[in-house]
């Protein structure tokens, strides 16, 4: 059983893969989405997104970081993955799950999945181009506006040479709107020969025991269950090694918090600093009371030297 930290374009970003993982329970990670339309882009790119191409595709914590890109051009998409293996990506994962209208428009992420031949292609281009040894893997979601057609798409990637498939239990349409159909999850699994990862709506320990119930696979992509429970891999990662699972305590996570904003502090310019914070804050008032509080005094704030004095009296 494997438990992997969702990529999530605009949240989880390099300081907070750096923070969750460091909290532990969490066996890889994946970049935000590279975008490639009709050029090989410079290595600044990779390395801007990507920095743990640094320290060997790891994050400070030794988790193993993949490379998404997101595009629909296979050639183009096949060369900037060879040129990311050169930088040193272990493993290229491809993105078919974005529902962002922008990305749809230009034919990027979810939009595919009305293209079964287009994303076996893709895969297949990719996975011809790219060294041997690196795996290539690929996220979807159960289709465009219905699920008619999801498992035509799973078949396509395995088919095209993808040896590990995401899937997001909910159509594009849906977005992020409850429930998630892992049940789905399961016919994707069937129709298969590759691993299968659940992905969607995984808030609580109790919501991945129904979600490995409902679709049968032990693999498990978390994504804002996790940001807004940063403990949670940890609890499930106890429990499949037959321990008792603790939550995370706001004493515990505190320092976490401090670290994520001084990081955004160092590396992000001042008047967009503050909003990654609040981005996070905002996450964590469904798991912390605490949190709620300290949301309610930052929220309103631009100046970061006023929000150190607030992180540093939080309770």
């Amino acid at each position: 059983m494997q438990i992997a930290l969702a990529p999530m374009e605009g949240l989880v970003d390099e300081i907070l893969r750096d923070v969750l993982t460091r909290i532990g329970g969490i066996d890889w990670c994946v970049t935000e989405f590279i975008r490639v339309s009709e050029r090989l882009l410079p290595a600044a790119t990779y390395h801007k997104l990507a920095p743990e191409l640094f320290n060997g595709s790891r994050t400070r914590a030794g988790t193993p970081m993949r490379v998404q890109f997101l595009g629909s051009d296979p050639q183009c998409l096949a060369d900037n993955a060879a040129f990311a293996c050169t930088l040193g990506a272990p493993v290229i994962d491809l993105n078919f799950g974005c529902p962002a209208k922008t990305v749809n428009k230009s034919r990027g992420g979810a939009v595919l999945l009305k293209e079964p031949e287009l994303l076996h292609a893709i895969v297949r281009e990719v996975r011809r181009t790219v060294p041997a040894e690196i795996p290539v893997t690929a996220k979807m979601r159960l289709g465009f506006e219905g699920k008619e057609g999801a498992l035509d798409c799973a078949r396509a990637l395995a088919e095209g040479g993808a040896s590990q498939i995401v899937v997001h239990a909910r159509t594009k349409v849906e977005g992020y709107k409850p429930p998630a159909h892992w049940e789905w999850v399961a016919r994707v699994q069937e129709v298969v020969g590759v691993p299968v990862f659940a992905n969607g709506e995984v808030w609580t320990l109790d919501d991945w025991r129904r979600c490995r119930e409902i679709s049968g696979v032990d693999d498990i992509m978390l994504g804002r269950g996790l940001v807004s429970r940063p403990g949670l891999a940890r609890q499930i990662a106890a429990v499949r090694a037959g321990e008792e699972p603790e939550d995370m305590s706001w004493a515990e996570l505190q320092p976490l918090l401090l670290n994520f904003w001084q990081q955004a502090r160092r590396k992000l310019a001042p008047r967009y600093a503050p909003g990654r914070l609040k981005q996070w804050l905002a996450m964590l008032t469904r798991t912390y009371p605490e949190a709620v509080a300290l949301f309610a005094e930052v929220r309103r704030e631009q100046d970061c030297e006023r929000i150190d004095q607030l992180l540093a009296l939080s309770p």
